[in-house]
């Protein structure tokens, strides 16, 4: 009885695991970010010459959020009909420039010192 138990427990304990972390063995889940992926490709060969591809690629090794971005901004554009012929590697340059712009994050620096830290050093520096 106590084996029926354990085993009871391991296969409670491997569902607990498998609905957290996502079934590895989903075939269907995996098949369809697979066949996402191959429309994504097959998009992108049509719609950017060679040297555009090589570029694109060597973007995703660096900025992967930001390729993900332009080509999603691609396709869209591609569906669309916005597109006339092939992009070339300068009209990717200006499209990437566009993104850039466009998530561009503003970076300020705010200084505050603290009043009470002031005072302090004042009165230090007083009694000398």
């Amino acid at each position: 009885m106590a084996e029926e138990e354990l085993e009871a427990l391991r296969k409670q304990r491997l569902a607990e695991l498998q609905a957290k972390h996502g079934e590895p063995g989903d075939a269907a889940q995996q098949e369809a970010k697979h066949r996402e992926a191959e429309m994504r490709n097959s998009i992108l060969a049509q719609v950017l010459d060679q040297a555009a591809r090589a570029r694109l690629s060597n973007l995703a090794l660096v900025k992967p959020e930001k390729t993900k971005a332009v080509e999603n901004y691609l396709i869209q554009m591609a569906r669309y009909g916005q597109l006339s012929g092939k992009v070339s590697e300068q009209g990717l340059i200006e499209i990437l420039e566009k993104v850039s712009q466009q998530t561009e994050k503003k970076t300020t620096v705010k200084v505050s010192f603290l009043k009470y830290a002031w005072q302090k050093n004042k009165v230090l520096n007083d009694k000398r």
